[in-house]
């Protein structure tokens, strides 16, 4: 039962981030980010929140720097929409799951092209 409702939550947290990213994220900094997962420990008190950008690995690590330092501004937001008794401390890690994806088809078809060559 614990562990619906830990999902529940991120998943409650992931939505809202993605409304606010798109309603009241002003900020140029932040470019064009998705929220892919959030992670909530089991006592609820703190999240890390998985996010994708378009951007180079420099603008990568800044983005997650600046998420991070409007990390407060994101959780009284959050606070405000969604009435959980605690609001997770967040954290922004960038989601390097789909670059790797990328990766990994790039050279399955390169092994593809060179196993149609031979």
């Amino acid at each position: 039962m614990q562990g619906r409702r830990i999902d529940r939550v991120g998943h409650l947290i992931q939505m809202e981030l993605g409304r606010i990213l798109l309603m009241r994220g002003k900020d140029p900094r932040f470019g064009l980010i998705t929220v892919t997962h959030v992670n909530v420990s089991p006592d609820l008190k703190t999240a890390r929140v998985y996010f994708t950008a378009l951007s180079d690995n420099r603008e990568k690590k800044e983005t997650a720097q600046v998420l991070n330092q409007a990390s407060g501004f994101f959780q009284r937001e959050i606070a405000n929409t969604l009435k959980l008794r605690y609001t997770p401390k967040l954290e922004f890690v960038f989601d390097e799951s789909i670059d790797r994806g990328i990766e990994i088809d790039r050279v399955l078809r390169k092994l593809d092209e060179e196993r149609r060559e031979n």
